[in-house]
């Protein structure tokens, strides 16, 4: 990214990625290559314990959700559910990860 590029924080999105796994140990493994991956990205985000948020502009954050189902087929699950959330605001910027959370975190 240019240092003259503007980010857009138009979007947040919640997504829990539920690949379809033989045990434990491999959910927990296919669920970790999605989350590396969201941290490639280079957007703000969270990780919870049911759901990763990542903050940024709404085009891209439609790529990333989508990526993030091919990401668990190719780490090897047969089928993979996802759950979204997504907040939206065109025009301005939406409330950030830092200002819903971090007084929660102290």
């Amino acid at each position: 990214m240019s240092p003259h590029t503007i980010l857009k924080m138009n979007a947040s999105v919640a997504i829990q990625v539920l690949p379809k796994c033989e045990n434990d140990e491999e959910l927990i493994r296919i669920v970790d290559e999605v989350i590396d991956y969201i941290k490639s990205t280079g957007l703000s985000y969270y990780v919870g314990p049911c759901e990763t948020s990542i903050e940024g502009d709404y085009d891209e954050l439609m790529d990333i959700i989508k990526e993030c189902q091919h990401i668990a087929i190719r780490a090897g699950a047969a089928e993979v559910s996802a759950y979204v959330k997504i907040s939206y605001r065109p025009e301005g910027e939406v409330l950030t990860i830092e200002r819903k959370v971090t007084k929660h975190h102290k």
